[in-house]
């Protein structure tokens, strides 16, 4: 357990994390981006495949919770990669909770873990119209490699790959 701050820390996968964390982010994203349920139905299926893979040694699954509310997760797929790129995913910091440093912590933290299992670098696909996950990522070295105009979500928007070699 990793603590964060004033009644924050960081855990490792607990029952009900795939739904809560699948819920922020199908909530905000419809919001915020006009995602709805084809992004719900990929983030759901993805991550659920990525925990019943899991490999503990390699992978990483970290939740935030405020006291004992998830408000903030992130995960490294590493083991689906024999090139040894890691694959950052599910990086989310509940509205509430941005700006104050969570988002930090936990891209800290799997760059941290990814440096430790020993990869080559770190990838992630985003969209356009995040600037705070944008700032972070710069923030932390990742470089824009590819943008591409696509409809993952159930809808037409720029879609963008971040890398960050180790």
């Amino acid at each position: 357990m990793n603590e964060v701050g004033a009644a924050m820390r960081l855990e490792d996968y607990r029952p009900g994390a795939l739904g809560r964390i699948c819920e922020m982010q199908a909530s905000e994203y419809a919001l915020s981006l006009g995602f709805g349920r084809d992004f719900e139905v990929r983030v759901a299926g993805d991550m659920a495949a990525f925990l019943g893979r899991f490999e503990p040694d390699r992978d990483l699954f970290k939740i935030a919770l405020q006291d004992d509310d998830i408000v903030g997760s992130v995960a490294l797929d590493v083991s689906a990669r024999p090139d040894g790129w890691a694959h950052l995913r599910w990086f989310f910091v509940a509205d509430c909770h941005r700006g104050h440093g969570l988002g930090g912590h936990l891209l800290r933290t799997a760059l941290d873990h990814a440096h430790h299992v020993g990869g080559r670098g770190v990838y992630l696909w985003t969209v356009d119209g995040l600037p705070a996950a944008r700032h972070l990522y710069v923030k932390f070295g990742f470089r824009l490699t590819q943008s591409e105009l696509g409809n993952s979500w159930g809808r037409e928007i720029v879609e963008q790959r971040f890398e960050l070699s180790l």
